[in-house]
């Protein structure tokens, strides 16, 4: 797996500025996770997710819907479940009962 080079994470990070704050929200959080250790081919899926629309992205961020068959390739797939993961609640603490 090759390592996407700052050239190529610097343009990768200007073609995700969305015009919905949401999904702004949803990708910021994945480039502090996710962003020393991208592959090109993670690059690849990421840029063919923003060739949506902005509010089809954030339904399927949303998990509103999910990806239709044979029009995503296996690594948009891979890189929603990235960008869901990365925006996932933390588990409620439990709650101690004196």
């Amino acid at each position: 797996m090759e390592l996407l080079d700052e050239r190529g994470l610097s343009k990768l990070r200007w073609r995700c500025r969305r015009g919905l704050l949401e999904n702004d929200l949803f990708i910021e959080k994945f480039f502090i996770r996710h962003a020393e250790g991208l592959t090109v081919s993670q690059a690849d899926g990421m840029n063919q997710l923003m060739e949506l629309a902005d509010n089809d992205l954030l339904d399927l961020l949303l998990r509103r819907r999910e990806p239709e068959a044979g029009t995503t390739t296996e690594e948009a797939r891979e890189v929603l479940e990235m960008l869901r993961n990365c925006c996932r609640p933390a588990p409620a603490a439990a709650l101690v009962t004196g």
